[in-house]
């Protein structure tokens, strides 16, 4: 579980009581997007005829954009979480990230750590057993290298915050 069990009312947009505002949600989803697409290949090598975590990146970027509706990109996240049932491995966690990334774009932003989370976890399976933290840790780097300023805080703290409940790969 990803997800807190009471929603931070700084991931919820200002429309459904809380306080994140439109500017900061399109940038949640923009990180969780470059987040999953780092990861990507590890579920599109071994699946190249599976389009469903790419297109769930592409629709999260075209609701930043407003091309398509929430609810698009929701279910494109959705069906990218579907291509991810029957895999294992770093190929799994990979398209879980993707389909949390397809996600954000609904009312409670906090998707956004889930593709993060996947993505790591997706860059730990991928090494070998004995660098899998050391991987890992360098995904943690490279996704906080990635924060626009304008959430850097916010999203550092939500991970403080939920670091145990996302497996404790925020430990970079």
């Amino acid at each position: 579980m990803i997800l807190p069990p009471v929603r931070d009312p700084r991931f919820v947009t200002v429309r459904r009581g809380g306080t994140l505002t439109d500017s900061d949600h399109h940038l949640l989803a923009l990180w969780a997007t470059s987040c999953a697409e780092h990861v990507l290949e590890l579920f599109e090598s071994p699946h190249p005829g599976d389009p469903r975590p790419r297109q769930a990146i592409e629709h999260a970027r075209a609701w930043v954009r407003g091309e398509v509706k929430m609810m698009e990109s929701r279910a494109a996240g959705g069906h990218a979480m579907g291509a991810a049932r029957d895999k294992r491995g770093a190929a799994r966690y990979a398209a879980y990230a993707a389909g949390q990334a397809g996600a954000v774009a609904h009312v409670a932003a906090a998707h956004e750590l889930g593709a993060a989370a996947y993505a790591i976890k997706a860059a730990r399976a991928a090494a070998p057993k004995d660098e899998a933290g050391a991987a890992g840790r360098l995904e943690c780097q490279w996704q906080r290298d990635q924060l626009p300023e304008a959430i850097r805080e916010l999203v550092i703290d939500d991970q403080r915050l939920r670091n145990s409940i996302c497996w404790s790969v925020f430990d970079c």
